[in-house]
């Protein structure tokens, strides 16, 4: 019950402060205030804006906003968001582009469970539906996921990607971004064991830590440092009565939320005073720059306790991809076993989250694979948000993956045996 109370004392600061930007708001703007102008008042006007709005996000799951696209046609078409495949952590989702034909490209996009939204792929999914059709996992916050629906850890993540690849069919792109590349490659290996038919054509691998040991970062340090009972005792807690996940061990997206903020406080607070002095000034407007970014930004999910420790402990820890010796329902995973799946790994060169290095070692745990079939690419200048979703995406890695799609979008060939000889 303690870790219970402190997920609701943390919502009780969220709600608090939300609250008092409210009141500040309103209170600055009532129009007797008008009477003798004061720029204290605009400045409390505009510091209850920028409260308000920071805090009132961390608790609402952005919309995907894609409402229309204009095609080759030069006619505007509606987006429909369909639910192809509905499950308890997790769905696969499809940006229906209406009265458009079917595109020859259909691409998974497997979005990472890492605080925040698959939203934050936004930018991605847009440009990719261009000439493509976009599938993209959409994760559920897991304080919403009744403690009934039981577990949800590394293996599990497996088998749902797993389980969309075979709804989806063998004539699949996966594009896997930052955390679940390691896991996209487990689940392809679980596929080649298990359901070759349901492989995918081709798998691009973006910025995943496949090896976090190939070169250390900040964030590979502290999965080394900490032991995992420090790591359960300090960062997962049990949500609070509010929500229907009520008792479920997660880690909290607003500890998370903290995190991501103390890694550069010092530019995120400059990001909020420049903020609020233009709001003061009336420079400041719902779609600028920073409400764009911090609207995506600021919202959060919890992530299912067993999924965090088992991926500190299994992917980083124990290097249990790295070594080729992860395991799904008590079966191993051998990654040689993909011998037909083209992959391809993306790295920015100045990524400090998922170092260069870490990502394209998947090609070498590939022995089974032709060498023919394999690529990388390493973005010059380019940071982590960079290589899926800034300029080197639009301009450089996006064309790239895509004529790799296409120079591997033939079905393979099968696999002839040898008949065993005759003594």
């Amino acid at each position: 019950m303690r870790y219970m109370a402190t997920y609701d004392f943390m919502e009780s600061v969220r709600n608090t402060n939300q609250w008092l930007g409210a009141t500040a708001k309103a209170m600055a703007s009532y129009p007797m205030f008008a009477l003798t102008p004061n720029p204290m008042m605009q400045w409390m006007a505009a510091w209850g804006e920028v409260t308000e709005r920071s805090f009132e996000r961390m608790v609402a799951k952005p919309d995907w906003g894609i409402r229309t696209f204009t095609c080759e046609d030069g006619r505007d078409h509606l987006v429909r968001v369909d639910t192809v495949v509905e499950k308890p952590f997790g769905d696969l989702i499809h940006f229906h582009v209406l009265g458009r034909p079917e595109q020859p490209r259909k691409i998974l996009l497997i979005a990472p469970m890492s605080g925040h939204y698959a939203t934050l792929l936004r930018s991605t999914v847009k440009s990719l539906l261009v000439n493509c059709e976009v599938y993209i996992t959409d994760w559920h916050n897991a304080r919403d996921i009744p403690v009934s629906c039981g577990k949800f850890d590394v293996e599990d993540y497996t088998l749902y990607v797993a389980d969309f690849l075979r709804e989806m069919g063998p004539d699949t792109h996966v594009i896997a971004v930052c955390q679940p590349a390691p896991l996209a490659l487990a689940a392809t290996a679980h596929l080649a064991a298990e359901d070759p038919e349901a492989q995918p054509r081709t798998l691009t691998l973006i910025g995943g830590p496949i090896d976090p040991d190939a070169t250390p970062t900040e964030v590979t340090d502290f999965g080394r440092r900490v032991t995992m009972g420090q790591l359960e005792e300090t960062m997962i807690q049990r949500v609070g009565f509010k929500y229907k996940g009520v008792g479920r061990m997660v880690y909290p997206g607003l500890l998370q939320l903290a995190s991501f903020m103390s890694m550069n406080a010092e530019r995120h607070g400059r990001a909020f005073r420049d903020q609020i002095l233009r709001a003061a000034k009336g420079e400041a407007s719902d779609h600028d720059g920073h409400n764009r970014f911090y609207d995506e930004y600021l919202a959060v999910m919890d992530m299912p306790a067993e999924f965090y420790l088992s991926t500190v402990e299994r992917v980083f820890k124990n290097r249990e991809i790295a070594r080729n010796a992860f395991t799904v329902a008590g079966k191993p995973v051998d990654i040689g076993k993909i011998t037909n799946v083209a992959v391809k790994t993306v790295e920015g060169a100045k990524d400090d989250i998922s170092a260069p290095g870490q990502c394209v070692a998947a090609l070498d745990l590939l022995t089974g694979l032709p060498a023919s079939k394999k690529a990388s690419h390493v973005e010059p200048d380019a940071g982590h948000y960079g290589i899926f979703a800034g300029r080197s995406w639009r301009h450089n890695i996006r064309p790239l993956v895509l004529d790799f799609i296409d120079s591997n979008a033939a079905a393979p060939h099968p696999v002839r045996r040898r008949p065993h000889a005759v003594a």
